[in-house]
Parts: structure tokens; sequence; C-alpha cells
């Protein structure tokens, strides 16, 4: 069902995230993280925070129906975009590190996503009005990883041997920064702004070509050091999917910077 309000879209991730709770499905993870997302933008909203209110509301919830879109496909055994089949499939594999799972629907959202709601959102009008917005979600996320990353060092108590933990913001795992992503998003939009029919789809289709690649990088990192310290984190990273959607949903807010290698 297509969400058309804010508030919609916060009901709809609030029923992802129980029933992946009741499940013990890590599809949930993303999701908790991208409520808290979508909440804070709705309170900014609120507040009068941005520089318009309703087109940022229109830019939230043309950005999240593509992940709700993604993981109804997902559930409905359909094909969603290359880049979420990827984030999706990770979701399945309990080998796979919480932080890997947020980082591949971050993958997604931000890398592909992102840019097709900002050009949907500006329809007709010159793209370059929606800017500020742009930024400012992508401000909103980075943010919030940083609290959620907070506690993935306590779900993931060896996650040091990557180099991240609360007084180190660099990781070898992370393949890219919000930063980048952002930037990256943004010259997507732009080439894929003014694009018509098939070559809308065409731009879309290549983008998420190479946006799917950096997603099996961060699935299965290269190098026999990373895998086995990867192993080595997962041994000790808590197995209950219940638990760890609970905590992730309930962080609390302690700011950490992500900045690491770009996206290509």
């Amino acid at each position: 069902m297509v969400a058309r309000t804010i508030n919609e879209v916060i009901e709809q991730l609030e029923d992802i995230i129980s029933s992946a709770t009741n499940t013990d499905n890590r599809i949930g993870y993303f999701a908790a993280l991208y409520y808290k997302v979508t909440a804070r933008v709705r309170d900014g909203i609120l507040n009068n925070e941005f520089e318009d209110g309703p087109r940022m509301e229109k830019l939230d919830v043309i950005f999240a129906n593509r992940y709700l879109e993604a993981v109804t496909q997902y559930k409905n055994g359909q094909l969603p975009t290359g880049s979420w089949q990827i984030a999706f499939e990770g979701s399945k594999k309990s080998s796979v590190l919480v932080l890997q799972q947020l980082l591949l629907g971050m993958n997604a959202h931000i890398n592909l996503d992102l840019g097709i709601a900002a050009v949907e959102t500006a329809g007709d009008q010159d793209i370059q009005l929606i800017r500020k917005d742009f930024n400012a979600i992508n401000n909103i996320i980075g943010s919030l990883t940083g609290e959620v990353i907070a506690e993935i060092n306590r779900i993931s108590p060896f996650l040091s041997l990557l180099g991240l933990n609360a007084n180190n913001d660099q990781s070898i795992l992370i393949q890219f920064s919000i930063s980048n992503a952002r930037d990256g998003a943004w010259n997507f939009a732009e080439e894929l702004f003014g694009k018509k029919g098939t070559e809308y789809t065409n731009c879309i289709a290549a983008r998420d070509t190479s946006i799917r690649k950096l997603a099996e990088g961060l699935l299965r990192p290269a190098g026999k050091l990373i895998r086995f310290t990867v192993w080595i984190i997962h041994l000790f990273e808590w197995k209950n999917p219940r638990k760890i959607i609970q905590t992730l949903y309930k962080a609390k807010k302690t700011f950490i910077r992500v900045a690491t290698i770009p996206a290509s």
C-alpha cells in the first residue's frame, strides 16, 4: 500500500519492525534505523526546521515508498532492484554482520533511491530547488547512523577488530561514507533529471547495476584477512534477531560521524 503522508510511512515501518521482531527476521535491522530517520524528519517538519516543510514531506514519502515497495516485492517473491535484492539476501544469512546489513540497506536507499526520489519530487521544476532538503535528509541519516553504531558496539563486542568503535570512525569494512554517498546520489539525480521514457529507465538500470556491484562487495568483502576478521566478530555477535531489532529500535542518541571509502 503506497504511503501518502509521513505518518503513514511511519505506520508501515512500525508494521515491518513488529512483524520482523515476531518472526526473528533480520530485515527488521534496517527498518529500525529507517524508522528513526523518518521520525526525525517528521519532527523537523513539525518544528519548521526545513526550508519547505510540505516539500520535505513529499520528498521523504517518495523516498520511503521506494523502500516500502522493495520490501513488499521481496515478501511477495518478486524481484526488487538489484541493489535491494542483494540487501535482502544478506538479511537471510546469519553470518552477515549487523553492520553489514545496515550498510547494505543504506547503500541501496541512498545510492539509488534518493536520487530517483529527488527527481520525482522536483517534477517539472528546477531540481536545484530541493538541494537543501536533499542534504538535510542525508545529514539526518548520518547522525542517526552514528547513534545506531554506538549500539552495534554492544551487539558486536569485537567490532573494534575492524577499527570501528566510539573513538575511531574509520573502518575497512564500510565501503562508502554518508557524505560521498550523498554527493554521488545528487550527481545521479542531476544526470537522471530531464530524461523521459526509455532513456529514464535505462539510466536507473545502469545506476542500479553499479550500486549492486558495490552491494556485493559489502556482502562478501574481498581478502582472506578481512573475511577471517568478520568470522571472528560474528562468533561473538548477538545471535537473537528479536533482541537486536529491539536494541536498534530503542538506541539512545550518541552522535558519531561515519567517514570511509567513497562509492564510485
